[in-house]
């Protein structure tokens, strides 16, 4: 549970004098916007689907991968899911923004407050963004009170809070309060979170539930509940609820939801409504930033091309594992890795996609503790970004191992993906483009309750098919490492959900790695990509040979140069 504290003496002096020496950086700068930024498109070869920062370090302010969203929401300090309106690609188009902050004398880290600021003036500079703050009905989660509940009113003594009493494991390792052994035939009962909550008001309950353990499970998007029962004062009240997925759940597991848990144990619903809520909405704004000036080169500099200092040595034989760590301001320490990983993880590709590496490349595993020109791990390190280091490291490998490879296209099998009879919906074209994991909103029917070996479940809305085989990579690589070749003839966006399986579960990647094998169900119940893609989308995925760009290797030396 949040607490609130109050500050005295020193520390409120201190937040005090901050404040005035942001003051006076803001009355100065009126209005406060960055000194100069470079805003671009974010590299192609960048997979990662996920915001990196914002980072404020040594007088700049940086994010990567940012989605117009993402810059929207901190530009604004709102939720992802309240902003709205705007064109299908704010969700899809991501940018770099490196961005130098005004100067302050003494220096000063700007507020919260400021960097929205400048950061709106940004938006509007650059992407000629028009947006308004607003109040409209969007859908939340609303707790409800039944006629009768089953909530003790509290007498205002003692701590306020939730507590997690336990957490059940399953049979033998839950104390006092575990299930008795299920039949041997039956599956046990899935882990219970059992929580006792004292002098708690509704709005304070609903506030925290979205924290709860596993209640990620239950409440995926959006993660806000609003408190719609109408009770006032303080309640004491326990309730159980069984984690939804995870290795102990199989088909038949007995679970008791969430909801079940509210509406059974404490005569509280859960539900989805719309109610009014603060958000932003986006009138207009331009697809592409306008250029740079010959300044932002100046004043952001080309990242390294290579490591200040590297040293590889073979790995000692008693290490069985491997190590991959990337540290703040660009420091690497890599432990029991092949020449073979490493490159095909540089490189992004899968084993059909390397041609040419020799035996050791594969065999002999090396450590590298590699450290970028400015890297100190302090507070104030640059960060480097994993494109950064992927592109030093190839350097490395090159300088060290004196590694020479091309591009070029050989026939390899690769997923294509074509149409038999679809069984998607047709998308509103005006509707946002985007592929999230989880529920549809509000859905509570969770195709992976009925199959808990059902892993995955991705939504995904406004979707050409084209946009589809694109992002299967990033979706779902266990499955898919190459390219993936649209074959559907289908226009047009699309709205569908597809749940399946992951990798490890099915049959076919127990029993068999082989390149070009179309993964069938498992006799566990485990769903394939490719069988989900037909079942459930009236499409197939299937692999064939065809023509794709791999990576060959012209030389390479088994012992690099000394350090």
């Amino acid at each position: 549970m949040k607490r609130t504290f109050s500050l005295t003496g020193i520390a409120a002096l201190a937040v005090a004098m901050a404040a005035q020496v942001f003051g006076q950086m803001t009355e100065s700068s009126a209005p406060l916007k960055f000194e100069i930024a470079d805003v671009r498109a974010s590299s192609a070869q960048n997979n990662d689907p996920d915001m990196g920062g914002p980072f404020v370090r040594a007088g700049h302010y940086e994010i990567r991968r940012a989605t117009m969203v993402d810059l929207v929401r901190l530009a604004y300090g709102v939720d992802f899911d309240k902003v709205l309106g705007g064109p299908s690609w704010l969700e899809t188009d991501r940018f770099d923004v490196k961005a130098k902050l005004p100067a302050a004398e003494p220096p000063a880290r700007p507020s919260p407050e400021a960097l929205k600021q400048m950061l709106q003036a940004l938006l509007e500079e650059r992407f000629s963004l028009q947006a308004h703050n607003d109040t409209q009905p969007v859908p939340v989660y609303a707790l409800t009170a039944q006629k009768r509940t089953q909530l003790k009113q509290s007498d205002g003594s003692g701590e306020t809070g939730c507590k997690r009493e336990m957490e059940n494991q399953g049979p033998g390792r839950g104390g006092a309060d575990a299930p008795a052994a299920a039949p041997p035939q039956a599956p046990p009962p899935a882990p219970v979170v059992s929580y006792i909550c004292h002098n708690m008001t509704m709005a304070s309950f609903a506030a925290g539930l979205p924290d709860m353990q596993f209640v990620w499970q239950y409440i995926e998007n959006p993660s806000v509940v609003v408190d719609q029962t109408g009770l006032g004062g303080s309640w004491d009240f326990s309730f159980k609820y069984s984690r939804r997925r995870g290795p102990q759940i199989v088909i038949g597991t007995p679970v008791t939801t969430l909801y079940e848990a509210l509406e059974k144990q404490l005569g509280l619903k859960l539900d989805i409504a719309k109610i009014p809520q603060p958000v932003v909405v986006v009138d207009s704004v331009n697809r592409a930033p306008t250029p740079n000036s010959p300044d932002a080169a100046k004043s952001f500099p080309p990242a390294p091309a290579e490591f200040e200092v590297a040293d590889i040595k073979p790995t000692a034989p008693d290490f069985t594992d491997t190590r991959f760590q990337i540290q703040p301001g660009g420091r690497v320490n890599i432990q029991g890795i092949s020449l073979k990983d490493l490159i095909e993880d540089m490189w992004d590709i899968s084993d059909e996609m390397l041609v040419g590496a020799p035996k050791f490349a594969e065999t002999d595993r090396w450590d590298f503790v590699a450290k970028a020109s400015g890297a100190t791990g302090g507070p104030d390190s640059e960060p480097v970004d994993f494109d950064t280091l992927t592109q030093m490291m190839k350097a490395l490998l090159a300088e060290r191992f004196k590694l020479a490879v091309h591009m070029e296209e050989r026939p390899v099998n690769a997923y294509t993906l074509s149409a038999i009879k679809p069984k998607m919906k047709k998308a509103d074209p005006s509707s946002r483009t985007w592929c999230k994991e989880g529920l549809p909103l509000g859905g509570k029917n969770d195709p992976r309750d009925a199959n808990p070996v059902l892993g995955r479940l991705m939504t995904c809305q406004n979707m050409s098919m084209a946009q589809l085989a694109d992002q299967l990579r990033f979706l779902a690589n266990g499955y898919v490492h190459s390219p993936v070749l649209d074959s559907t003839g289908l226009e047009g966006g699309w709205d569908f959900t597809l749940s399946f399986s992951p990798v490890f579960q099915t049959r076919a990647s127990q029993a068999s790695s082989a390149p070009g094998l179309n993964a069938a169900s498992d006799p566990n119940g485990a769903v394939s990509l490719p069988e989900a893609v037909e079942r459930q989308l009236g499409l197939k995925l299937e692999q064939q040979k065809r023509p794709v760009q791999v990576l060959v290797i012209d030389h390479m030396e088994r012992t690099p140069i000394d350090n």
